[in-house]
């Protein structure tokens, strides 16, 4: 009997279904894509300031006891998640940030993917988009609000380093 890693020995159809594969390796993608699930791509942003402190943001659609949190969205589509993390803050508060680093990626609610990114504030001017946004401000960490989302209380608090003073 020949070993399975010797040529010849793999079944006929699975051998077929390569041969076909490898030939369609211009539409192997879209092939992957009709298969696949789909997932929406959202963004967080713990932004400090250059005092060390964490821009919330009190949410207007987030459930009551649990409507303050980081600035975040989802991202656009063929938008770099970076871009998206900086947009969202910008349309959110109308501040301007640097995205650093990637904090931490999630997933698992429904079919969502979360990236999570350090960012700076660099400028900009407070202009709240009011329709999402009920207030925000930058607060100490040591300072957290009671109603902030407990997984955003938990990433704050994992990346305390982070909201060091700069300079």
């Amino acid at each position: 009997m020949p070993r399975s890693s010797e040529p010849g020995s793999e079944p006929l159809l699975a051998a077929v279904s390569a041969a076909v594969w490898r030939r369609l390796h211009r539409f192997q993608w879209r092939l992957v894509w009709l298969r696949q699930s789909k997932f929406v791509l959202g963004t967080t942003g713990l932004v400090r300031d250059p005092d060390g402190r964490v821009l919330l943001v009190r949410h207007r659609f987030w459930p009551q006891g649990r409507a303050v949190g980081l600035p975040g969205g989802y991202a656009l589509a063929g938008e770099r998640l970076e871009q998206a993390v900086a947009r969202e803050v910008r349309e959110e508060t109308g501040l301007e940030v640097e995205v650093a680093h990637v904090v931490q990626v999630s997933s698992g609610f429904r079919l969502r993917a979360e990236v999570a990114y350090a960012a700076e504030l660099v400028g900009g001017g407070w202009k709240l988009d009011r329709r999402e946004v009920v207030s925000a401000e930058f607060v100490p960490i040591d300072a957290l609000p009671a109603d902030l989302m407990p997984n955003h209380r938990r990433l704050i608090e994992q990346n305390s380093a982070w909201f060091r003073p700069v300079g």
